[in-house]
């Protein structure tokens, strides 16, 4: 799928909102370039590079699974999405109990997170059903 193709995938729009408001977030909460946080020994400054990150794979595992003509790359991105979404709701909370003053742009992020999450459930039911065969569970990985 092209990228303007991609485009029109409104989970994949919905993916990008939340990865421009993770960068604004992480900006705020860090004084630091934000291509150097991961070298900060800053706890905070580590929570704000993990979100940024987790933010930044969720549009590109949409962008595999719509690419993939594969049910099962299409779920596993589906269950990577999944977490990464809950990765940053605690890392959320991480910041929230680290001091972070202004909360509301911690529920800012949270809002854009549960919009996602509306529009992720729209787009994950458009892959197929779990079926019998697999789950949408965490199996594929224990074994």
């Amino acid at each position: 799928m092209s990228y303007n193709n991609l485009r029109s995938v409104p989970v994949y729009r919905k993916a990008l909102e939340l990865c421009i408001m993770s960068r604004e977030l992480a900006s705020y909460v860090s004084n630091k370039d934000l291509l150097h946080l991961y070298q900060s020994n800053s706890l905070r400054d580590i929570m704000a590079d993990a979100i940024l990150t987790d933010a930044i794979l969720i549009p590109q595992q949409i962008a595999r699974a719509e690419s993939s003509n594969s049910l099962a790359v299409r779920r596993k991105s589906a269950r990577f999405i999944n977490i990464m979404t809950r990765n940053i709701l605690s890392y959320c909370n991480g910041l929230e109990k680290d001091g972070v003053k202004e909360k509301e742009y911690l529920n800012l992020l949270r809002k854009e997170i549960r919009s996602f999450r509306r529009s992720f459930k729209k787009w994950r039911k458009s892959i197929g059903p779990a079926g019998s065969s697999g789950s949408w569970g965490f199996n594929d990985y224990l074994y």
